[in-house]
Parts: C-alpha cells; structure tokens; sequence
C-alpha cells in the first residue's frame, strides 16, 4: 500500500492518476496518509515532525475533493492508529453517467430515465444556494409562481418545506416531458393551487399565462432545443411583472455514478470547461441590468442567478 505522508500533493495527484489508469470501474483502491484528526486550525502543506520525520499535513476537505476531481468516490477511510488512516477511493463507472444516456429528446429527463434518480434538494452545495436564493428574492412576498422546466418539481417541494404555509399562493410548472408533468402532478394531487402544463419553453407565449412576481428555471434555459438569448429576453418582457423576480441555475457539474461532480462539460473536451457557462451567466446578468433588476450570482456546482426589480 502506498503512503503519503511526505509527499507534496503534486506528486501524489500523479501517482493517483498512474494508478487510476490501470483500474477498472468499481475498484477500489487505498493509501495512507497523516490523520487529519492529529492537528487543529492547521492549514494545509503544514510540515510536522512525527517519529522524527518530516509529514505534511492535508484534512479531509483536500481527501474529498481530489477524489472528485479524479474521478472517484471517497469511501469511509480506515484508521491505522491516532497518527495515520487509510484513504479508500472507488473509481467511479464514467459509462453509467446520465448524460451519456441516448434517448428520446422528450424522454431523456422522463420518470423512466436516470434522472429520476436524481434528488438535488439532497445534494448540501445545491440546496443551500437555492435556499439563499429564495430569501434573496423575498419569496415570502410573492403570489404568482412560474417554474420553467419543473420536471417533476423539486423546487417547488422546496418553496413549501422552506415557508410551511403556500396556500395563498399560485404556481404553475411547464415542462415538455410528459411523464415528468404526470409525475409532478401525481406528486401535488394535494394542493390546489399547483398547475403542471406540459408544453414546450420556446412557444410560452401561446399559453398565454399572464405576468408573475418570480420566475424559476433551474438548468434548463441553456438546453440545445432552447434559443436562450431570444427565450430569456421574451420571458422578461412577456411574463415576468414589471417588479417581479428572477431565479436562474446554471449547472457547473455532471452526474455519474451517483455523484454530482464538480465542473461543466462540453463536446470535444475531457475536462471541465466553463466558457459557455460564464457566457450564458454574463448574458443574462447583463440583460437584467439593463432592465434595472438587482443581480446577484452565488452558487458553486450550480451557479444561480438571482435578479430583483429596482424599477421606480
């Protein structure tokens, strides 16, 4: 077994990377380092003398997301005494991703696919932002709800454990899967006053839906069958309220094997590259600016836009 107790993490994110090539999806394999438990308020790279020889201290946070970054998920590491631990990585199966699943374009988000697997108000770095989101909004205030891409409603299960009490307000969710809005609508068969439409983002017009005080769209404005520039100034100028709100999420990461993993990807690149997710951000944040809304962006695997009307 390798150990990693005097190495710089430059050479050991080599030596990882040598050993991952040579593995298989699902295996695992381990190395030992200094527990992370052993030092307090230390930073990492921190040089200690134990046994007499020269360690570098490195806690979780660096375990973690290597792992992430190489491709693997961290497994509960082992403890070998109060001064070294065993760190256990699985390689995850790449091939077992939910974006490389080719399917009907209607379907590929439908309640038979991969993605129904996927709960992102479970996910902490999701979540949090999207709850900051909605007190940056003051979603407490609103009464007319649009949720563009609702898939089966996630973020409206959200808005109800977040303010308790919904009953005074109205929220219609659009999607164009079928399932999903059967879904969405099986899921809210309780409450009155939530609509799920099924129909597609680039004819909203027709609907004919009227003007709300916020408007959701979480990783769906950017989808390829989407004219996103045109979309989202049509949106603003046709259903969102002259002092209405906005939320947008971005995604900036990918799912595989059943992890959310950090960075956005695009075609011809076998690592993270963020040029189209900067450039679809900067677009919208400048838009809103220009339609004096307040912008703020805050997130990380999923980078949200939040947009407030400073309309006089």
């Amino acid at each position: 077994m390798r150990t990693y107790h005097n190495y710089t993490l430059e050479k050991i994110i080599f030596e990882l990377q040598q050993e991952l090539s040579d593995l298989e999806n699902k295996e695992i394999f381990e190395f030992s380092v200094i527990n992370p438990d052993i030092a307090s308020s230390t930073y990492n790279g921190t040089e200690l003398l134990i046994d007499g020889k020269k360690s570098f201290y490195r806690g979780y946070k660096t375990w973690i997301e290597l792992a992430q970054l190489l491709g693997c998920r961290m497994l509960t590491p082992k403890e070998l005494n109060a001064t070294y631990i065993i760190i256990r990585y699985e390689k995850l199966n790449s091939d077992s991703s939910f974006h490389n699943v080719i399917t009907d374009k209607e379907e590929k988000y439908g309640t038979d696919s991969i993605f129904t697997q996927i709960h992102k108000n479970e996910e902490a770095s999701f979540i949090y932002y999207y709850l900051q989101a909605l007190k940056n909004v003051n979603i407490k205030e609103k009464k007319r709800i649009l949720n563009l891409g609702v898939n089966s409603g996630d973020e409206f299960e959200a808005i109800i454990d977040f303010l308790q009490n919904t009953d005074n307000m109205e929220f219609i969710g659009i999607d164009f899967c079928a399932s999903a809005i059967s879904q969405a609508r099986e899921k809210f068969s309780s409450y009155d006053n939530f609509t799920f439409i099924q129909h597609d983002i680039n004819e909203l017009n027709v609907l004919k839906l009227g003007e709300f005080d916020l408007i959701i769209s979480i990783g769906t404005l950017q989808s390829s069958n989407l004219h996103y520039n045109t979309l989202l100034m049509s949106i603003v100028q046709n259903q969102l309220k002259r002092d209405g709100a906005m939320i947008l999420g971005f995604p900036n990461c990918r799912w595989i094997d059943g992890e959310m993993v950090y960075g956005a990807r695009v075609k011809n690149y076998n690592f993270s590259e963020m040029g189209l997710l900067y450039k679809d951000v900067i677009f919208a944040k400048k838009y809103l600016q220009q339609k004096k809304f307040r912008v703020t962006l805050t997130g990380k695997d999923y980078v949200f836009l939040t947009a407030t009307s400073i309309k006089k």
